[in-house]
């Protein structure tokens, strides 16, 4: 499996990071080694001294697709979830900088909370679902995928244009503005709209 992330797909985050609006979705991509093991602690890296959590909605495919047309991408999808693309934002920083991927500071291990999965059935409307992050009880950050730039099917049309998607790939679909760094002892828990999807422990 592979998963695939979108970035600046909320125009509210972009400007909280100052970046530029993209023309076209931003993807990057994180390996399976990246994915938080379920009921495992996420441990800061020796690497970073600014690792920020960024909640955004995940989808996952069911079936091999290439060169998707997005009237037909809803064919491709049944679950909807929820998880946290974490960034070393100081890594990342310094990477961008000189012009170089991203992968140091967004593919490390554990870098990628996977929570549970819901059926789509569930949801009256894909693009209208909503969600937040909590950290030590209080909500940081909160989002509807009706903001999206790009929405679901048409980052399924998008990126199978370059990437053949196969049973299990995941996508994360971007993350609203409200991100920020963890500390050790934070504890973090991800909803969709009242449904706890994860919870976990900073260490």
């Amino acid at each position: 499996m592979k998963l695939i992330c979108i970035g600046r797909n909320y125009t509210d985050h972009i400007e909280e990071l100052e970046n530029e609006k993209p023309s076209d979705p931003v993807v990057f991509m994180k390996p399976d080694t990246a994915i938080l093991l379920k009921k495992q602690p996420f441990f800061i890296p020796d690497f970073s001294e600014d690792i920020h959590y960024e909640v955004e909605i995940l989808v996952k495919i069911k079936k091999v697709g290439k060169h998707i047309d997005r009237k037909f991408a809803h064919k491709y999808y049944d679950e909807i979830g929820l998880g946290i693309d974490f960034t070393a934002r100081d890594l990342q920083s310094k990477l961008k900088s000189k012009g170089l991927p991203w992968e140091k500071a967004k593919a490390f291990d554990g870098a990628a909370v996977i929570g549970n999965w819901m059926s789509k059935e569930n949801f009256p409307d894909i693009n209208d679902i909503n969600f937040h992050l909590q950290k030590n009880g209080e909500t940081v950050q909160k989002g509807n995928t009706r903001f999206m730039l790009w929405k679901v099917d048409e980052l399924i049309e998008y990126v199978s244009k370059y990437f053949t998607l196969k049973i299990g790939d995941v996508i994360f679909t971007g993350t609203p503005a409200g991100v920020g760094a963890v500390k050790t002892n934070d504890n973090l828990s991800g909803y969709i709209e009242e449904n706890k999807m994860f919870s976990i422990k900073v260490k």
